[in-house]
């Protein structure tokens, strides 16, 4: 989202208007996420529809974003222009330098490579695709965001990961991490509360080793937040700041100490574990145990009681026995977690573990998968009943996609159905007393300032 809130406003100031028709379309990119196989297959089937639109009519693309080694060199013979993410603010001169562009200008059928109409284009994709991943990255913060909504906001703090964990492409396609300046993040963070903007989400691939790059010349992250809090003290306004996605390792107790002592710190923890058990988590290289994993939400559980718990988990992973994912199934039981994003694993080339056997059946991952699911949805439901009967202040998003009801989220992120229809409230954060609870959300109704005052 951060990157889309970059890239758009830069082509906007080229004279391009945004169009949701992509058949009207005569630039068309793409910001591509090597972290998953599918993200990427989906990549290649747009690219060929758009490249037989090419001989018809005038058509130029583009992909940035996560892209391995290996992807960038066939996107290289696929796509018009191609560059890392840190190097967009040169994406203007390569568009400018591309000039009109025809079926002729764009590929060679012959021998396959990509013909340019001028010589400095092609030197600057050259100098995008050999450039380290992050060597500018400090040039695509500067870039003034477009947001996308006029009440939520994505603020990147930091690029990249260093954890290296076996089935995850991350630091090969974002590179190593690196840290945005405290001082460019808290203008941002502040510029979006003098806006009254409602739910503020800061992003990092490993976005709680924020400072570690930069030990003595920056802040470190429990700080970053720190200044937040206070932050928001100061404006006297109610809006939630979040972040995502951490590292067990890197997840320390003063992190959870300043999120349980600042009102404007978002009480929802996404602290993704991958698997329940020890022999996986090392074959995965996540450098944390599950001993630690626990010790770790046994202090969310005291210091912020109120908290909801997400996670990520991978099933499948090669080398998973059965007792292993049972393992698994433990820890949902134990960690109680209010919501989970489950995977199938599946081999991601360019990650160590794509040069391993994939020894677990398609159809055992899709068993262990609605098996983990069923686990999710009892203690989701659990935790979703207890909130019958209570008013939660809820951020209203919008409509429902199938009805006229509004639909929003709690501080804690879990779902909210809102019986009415007022538009008005859309961006507003209100009261909502719960009258009904499903697996993965509730349903309630608007409490009015007079009922309050009355309680």
């Amino acid at each position: 989202m951060s990157d889309t809130e970059r890239t758009k406003p830069l082509i906007e100031q080229m004279g391009y208007k945004w169009t949701d028709d992509e058949d009207e379309a005569s630039l068309v990119g793409i910001l591509a996420c090597s972290v998953r196989q599918k993200a990427i297959d989906k990549v290649y089937s747009r690219i060929h529809k758009l490249n037989k639109r090419k001989n018809k009519e005038n058509l130029l693309t583009f992909v940035t974003g996560c892209i391995l080694p290996s992807d960038k060199d066939r996107f290289l013979k696929l796509f018009d222009i191609v560059f890392p993410m840190s190097e967009l603010q040169e994406l203007p001169e390569m568009i400018n330098q591309y000039g009109i562009v025809t079926p002729v200008s764009l590929q060679s059928v012959n021998n396959k490579e990509t013909v340019f109409q001028n010589p400095r284009l092609k030197e600057l994709n050259e100098k995008a695709g050999s450039l380290k991943l992050n060597e500018h990255m400090s040039d695509f913060w500067h870039i003034n965001p477009q947001y996308e909504s006029d009440f939520e906001a994505f603020v990147p703090i930091q690029n990249g990961c260093d954890k290296f964990c076996t089935f995850c492409a991350v630091p090969y396609t974002r590179g190593r991490e690196v840290s945005r300046p405290s001082k460019e993040i808290l203008e941002e963070v502040q510029s979006l509360i003098n806006l009254d903007y409602k739910s503020i989400t800061l992003l990092g691939q490993n976005v709680n080793s924020y400072g570690l790059d930069k030990k003595g010349e920056e802040i470190s992250f429990p700080e970053l937040l720190r200044q937040i809090g206070e932050m928001g003290g100061k404006s006297g306004k109610e809006f939630w700041v979040y972040f995502t996605s951490p590292h067990p390792r890197d997840m320390t107790d003063e992190v959870i100490e300043v999120v349980a002592a600042y009102p404007n710190l978002g009480k929802q923890i996404h602290l993704p574990i991958q698997s329940g058990d020890d022999k996986v988590l090392i074959r995965m290289n996540r450098k944390h145990s599950v001993e630690k994993y626990g010790k770790i939400v046994k202090t969310i559980r005291q210091l912020i009681p109120e908290a909801t718990l997400f996670t990520d988990i991978i099933v499948g992973f090669t080398g998973e026995t059965d007792e292993q994912f049972e393992s698994t199934r433990k820890i949902m039981d134990e960690f109680k977690y209010n919501m989970a994003y489950i995977a199938q694993y599946s081999q991601r080339p360019g990650a160590v573990s794509s040069r391993w056997v994939d020894d677990v059946l398609k159809p055992v991952k899709k068993e262990r998968y609605h098996t983990l699911t069923q686990d999710l949805m009892k203690t989701s439901f659990a935790h979703n009943k207890k909130m019958v009967g209570k008013t939660f202040r809820v951020l209203v998003r919008g409509k429902e996609r199938k009805g006229d009801y509004l639909a929003g989220l709690t501080e804690g992120k879990i779902n909210v159905r809102i019986y009415d229809s007022n538009d008005s409230l859309i961006g507003k954060i209100v009261d909502i007393k719960i009258k009904s609870a499903t697996v993965f959300s509730v349903a309630g109704e608007l409490v009015e300032k007079e009922e309050l005052q009355s309680v």
